[in-house]
């Protein structure tokens, strides 16, 4: 089932997540409407809060830029990085931060370039409740981070300078209103 995402401007993208344990009600089911829900918006990453749900839980899928030339060189991993994260934590994060071109299924039509660490390492339970301590490095660690702000309640808009946040604001502002064009389902600000 494809479900809404929620627009900049809803509060549950702001909320503090919580961890859930097995137990979780019909977990297997709203990991396949994430991952159905992204597809359909076109993305390759989608977090809990952005479907109105603050749980520590987010998806990837990497696949469709082993496509793309530029990643030619890690074009096996991006082809095997289809992942769930459950109560992940970062417990590591380095190297030089580089800048790269970052969007958003919560704010559509707005791209920025965002500085992050080039490696992480981040542990957590995949789908199977197995738990996994990982290390990532190029775009993969790129899609994590973003997704992992969303579970920190964190936009990637909130890592911008002052200026461009200010620059942007009118468009925030249109977004969190309702005023964007989008192909896929989203629920906007309704306070």
């Amino acid at each position: 089932m494809i479900l809404p995402i929620y627009a900049y401007g809803e509060p549950v993208l702001r909320r503090k997540n919580v961890e859930i344990d097995k137990n979780y009600p019909e977990l297997n089911k709203l990991i396949e409407n994430m991952f159905e829900t992204m597809y359909k918006a076109h993305g390759i990453g989608l977090a809990a809060p952005q479907v109105g749900i603050n749980i520590r839980l987010f998806v990837i899928d990497a696949t469709p830029l082993a496509e793309d030339e530029e990643y030619v060189s890690i074009k096996e991993e991006l082809e095997n990085c289809k992942k769930v994260f459950i109560n992940p934590k970062i417990t590591k994060r380095k190297g030089e931060p580089w800048k790269f071109n970052e969007g958003c299924l919560s704010i559509p039509d707005v791209r920025e370039d965002i500085k992050r660490p080039e490696t992480i390492t981040i542990e957590y339970y995949n789908e199977n409740w197995n738990k996994k301590t990982e290390t990532y490095h190029d775009v993969r660690a790129r899609i994590i981070q973003h997704e992992y702000d969303h579970i920190e309640g964190i936009l990637f808009t909130d890592l911008l300078s002052p200026l461009k946040k200010k620059l942007l604001k009118g468009k925030l502002t249109d977004i969190s209103k309702g005023k964007v064009d989008v192909e896929y389902k989203m629920k906007f600000n309704s306070h």
